[in-house]
């Protein structure tokens, strides 16, 4: 099988040229797309995120060989979760080579975090069942470049961390509410406030709930941290 000239592209941004490349069209496929004869990313993904998990545990262990579990693991959280694999795929540009459904390119499914985060993990997959163990790991290694050496040794997401300092104090969870949503139904910005029982508040606007109540929690850890 021979690939187009943006899939061979796209090997070269990832630094893996497959010995079957059909691996890399199924990890670009999304459900969107599947059919009897067309299988999608899904079980791909399941894989790639157990493959990345071992490669940033081990790259952790080596990177701070005197570090505890409890330090380690706020790091690998940070390293492996969904947010983060997006803000890889976005790097490489894989979006431009997904292959969606009409619907789902239509509402912005290249440019969405989870679809992107998905996908972006059953690329490890196949590049695992393509070349082995060895080869998954170089090229996540690459991919995740400097972030292994500068990843937090807190470096919980928003929300964990907000809770966190909240319970710590007494306080009922923070909670995140809606405040407004704006733009077409298939590319909507949601603004969602984060608050505190005793009155604190922080807003942020994003393209999803998730991504806007995170940013809204790590406005409030900023101001209770600068006692604004």
């Amino acid at each position: 099988m021979k690939l187009g000239a943006e899939l061979q592209a796209f090997q070269r941004r990832i630094g893996h040229e497959f010995a079957r490349p059909e691996l890399l069209l199924r990890a670009l496929t999304h459900g969107s797309m599947s059919s009897p004869t067309r299988a999608d990313n899904q079980r791909l993904e399941f894989l790639g995120d157990r493959v990345l998990g071992l490669v940033m545990a081990s790259a952790l262990l080596e990177q701070d060989k005197e570090a505890s579990e409890g330090q380690l693991a706020p790091r690998f959280n940070a390293l492996v979760r969904k947010e983060t694999c997006a803000d890889v795929a976005r790097e490489i540009d894989l979006g431009s080579v997904l292959k969606l459904g009409r619907s789902e390119m239509l509402s912005g499914g290249r440019r969405k975090q989870a679809l992107l985060g998905d996908a972006m993990e059953a690329v490890i997959a196949a590049v695992y069942r393509d070349g082995g163990l060895d080869a998954a790991r170089d090229m996540i290694l690459h991919l995740w470049g400097d972030r292994i050496e500068r990843v937090d040794s807190d470096a919980r997401d928003a929300k964990t961390a907000l809770q966190e300092w909240a319970q710590a104090r007494g306080h009922k969870p923070p909670a995140y509410v809606e405040i407004d949503r704006s733009g077409p139904d298939h590319a909507p910005v949601f603004t969602i406030a984060a608050r505190l029982e005793n009155g604190a508040e922080a807003q942020a606007r994003a393209g999803s709930k998730r991504q806007a109540e995170q940013s809204a929690a790590g406005a409030l850890l900023q101001q209770l941290e600068n006692g604004t």
